[in-house]
């Protein structure tokens, strides 16, 4: 039997459910049920509106929540990959000759900094030892 759909009721509460009703009890607790009532008699969308006044707040307990079990208060969704696995190994991916030209590339520009370094004062290859 698939989880889905209580991860996707699950999903919903935390999204939706917990910043609205963390907004209305916070309403309700500053100005009490008339606060709380004028959310709805002012508003042409009081549930967006409230979810956007207790998101901040909701996304704290969702935190502390993941905090206790990871996925707990941000719940993980599941998604789909799908790898193309049709790889032409009849030719290779790089050619030796390229590898060996970047290679070549790489340790003239070491040596570069490494001539460098060595008129500025101690080399990378050996660190100068005295301390005096």
């Amino acid at each position: 039997m698939s989880d889905e759909p209580f991860d996707n009721f699950r999903l919903s509460l935390m999204q939706d459910f917990l910043p609205v009703s963390l907004a209305m009890v916070e309403r309700a607790r500053k100005g009490g049920p008339s606060k709380l009532i004028e959310a709805f008699t002012n508003s042409d969308d009081p549930f967006n509106e409230l979810r956007l006044e207790g998101e901040p707040v909701a996304k704290t307990v969702r935190e502390k929540l993941d905090q206790v079990s990871p996925g707990l208060g941000n719940p993980v969704m599941s998604v789909k990959v799908d790898v193309n696995t049709d790889i032409d190994e009849s030719e290779p991916i790089f050619d030796e000759e390229s590898l060996i030209e970047v290679l070549d590339r790489i340790e003239n520009r070491l040596e570069e900094l490494e001539q460098h370094f060595q008129n500025e004062g101690p080399t990378i290859s050996s660190p100068s030892s005295e301390k005096e």
